[in-house]
């Protein structure tokens, strides 16, 4: 037995030395989120309730040219396993140009959506906070999923640092602007939530820049920035991009339409309830960036294997991180349950008399949010490891397909009744969600195990 898991966890530290900077970069994403929920949160619940439901609309767009751009990365590492320089300059030009579309299409399509606000049974007094919000903060699209272009074709060439170094530059710009915006310092006036979706767009632009500069100057990236000349587009490979991006786009819109519809539900609940579930929702986001950053680590280290075509070496370095992820995700769900009610304390002004019940309020939900969050770390964390191993594979078609019948057709239901028409309330909305999470880890990774098997013995 011990032999068994040896030839997994030698695999360990070679997968977090690959899997760090990625984790980084994207707990950076989360904290831009942390800073402004914790800012916005000390200007009251409605406040709070309203980046909520600006950013559910903005989740949605998100999702789609984030998912897109994971194509890039299995095609790289592909083309980085076979030592293939030209294949792998063709698919960065491309898909820069292409993930540059489809943010300008996204930002579009989430300010056309603002009136929608008003009618979707919120809260008047979210709504009207929400609208200014959004259309800042949908704007920003368009930087991010350009930058997601940069950063997934670093990450298929192994090399996951810089992304991280740019993600941790905005940071600091967000922090700063969105200090000096919310609250107002100097000839600056206090712009509230507005403030926070300023410092976001300005911190997003800041965010490419530096990673284009970076790519610039750094040799490694010499033969793919500096050499290339393209003169016509490839339709062959704008269509094999589009044919696992708009997959890839659709597997991970179920999975963040499934949590935006529970923010959705929230609402109709009441501005306390969704207040608790941003809180709740935006430390589970933390933590699954581990599990995206490991995901990226599948896809890079599956996409190298595939281009080798050892299929062998492919499924024990797959495997190697599935264990790996439930370990850490074991970790969480223990640091969730002993901390539930103290860490939503952190996101609330409770020295407000006018506002104490409202902010107990949220406290209380939030600490029971917590909870539930805890037991869906370990289905939540692996479904997103085995979702990029197939991704790896380039296989994309059925897992969309999964992912459509767990989250919409399985979880999504029992998100409604028990939130809605039980007495679980808002509670009863996550433990749907933990129900559509388990569904999907369970199919995904008996797709990874089936699939896996039959390349072996081919």
């Amino acid at each position: 037995m011990r032999t068994y898991f040896t030839q997994y966890t030698r695999e360990f530290g070679y997968n977090l030395r690959l899997a760090y900077p990625v984790i980084i970069g994207l707990v950076g994403h989360t904290l831009v989120q942390l800073v402004d929920n914790i800012m916005v949160g000390q200007l009251g619940t409605a406040e709070l309730a309203a980046v909520s439901l600006g950013n559910s609309f903005v989740f949605i767009g998100l999702s789609l040219g984030i998912g897109f751009s994971t194509a890039i990365t299995p095609l790289v590492a592909e083309s980085d396993g076979e030592g293939d320089i030209p294949k792998g300059r063709k698919i960065f030009y491309h898909s820069l140009i292409l993930c540059l579309l489809l943010g300008i299409i996204l930002a579009l399509f989430v300010l056309s959506a603002q009136p929608l606000l008003f009618s979707m049974g919120q809260p008047p007094e979210v709504a009207e906070l929400a609208y200014p919000y959004l259309f800042w903060v949908g704007l920003s699209l368009i930087p991010l999923v350009s930058f997601q272009a940069l950063k997934q074709f670093s990450d298929g060439l192994s090399h996951t640092r810089p992304p991280m170094y740019a993600t941790l530059f905005a940071n600091v710009v967000n922090v700063g602007v969105n200090y000096v915006l919310i609250f107002g310092i100097g000839p600056f006036p206090a712009l509230g939530i507005v403030g926070a979706a300023l410092g976001t767009f300005i911190a997003r632009w800041c965010m490419v820049f530096f990673l284009v500069l970076y790519m610039r100057y750094d040799k490694r990236y010499a033969d793919f920035v500096r050499r290339f000349k393209m003169k016509v587009l490839d339709l062959l490979l704008l269509r094999k991009i589009i044919s696992l991006g708009f997959p890839s786009a659709m597997q991970m819109f179920f999975e963040v339409g499934f949590f935006t519809i529970a923010i959705w539900m929230s609402g109709l609940l009441g501005k306390n309830p969704q207040a608790a579930n941003q809180i709740a929702l935006n430390l589970s986001s933390m933590t699954y960036m581990f599990a995206m950053g490991l995901g990226v680590t599948a896809m890079i280290r599956v996409g190298n294997q595939k281009g080798k075509r050892d299929f062998v070496s492919l499924r024990r370095v797959a495997i190697s991180i599935f264990f790996l992820i439930i370990l850490l995700d074991a970790v969480f769900c223990g640091f969730f349950l002993l901390f539930n009610e103290q860490l939503p304390a952190f996101y609330l002004n409770n020295s407000n008399s006018a506002i104490a019940a409202d902010v107990n309020e949220v406290l209380f939900w939030a600490s029971q949010l917590l909870i539930v969050s805890a037991f869906f770390q370990i289905s939540d964390g692996l479904q997103a490891v085995v979702l990029g191993s197939l991704r790896g594979l380039q296989d994309v078609n059925i897992p969309a397909v999964i992912t459509f019948v767990a989250y919409v057709l399985f979880g999504a239901p029992i998100c409604y009744y028990l939130g809605i028409h039980t007495s679980l309330g808002v509670t009863g909305i996550w433990i749907g969600l933990l129900s559509g999470l388990t569904a999907s880890a369970i199919l995904l990774l008996l797709r990874f195990q089936n699939l896996s098997k039959k390349l072996i013995s081919q």
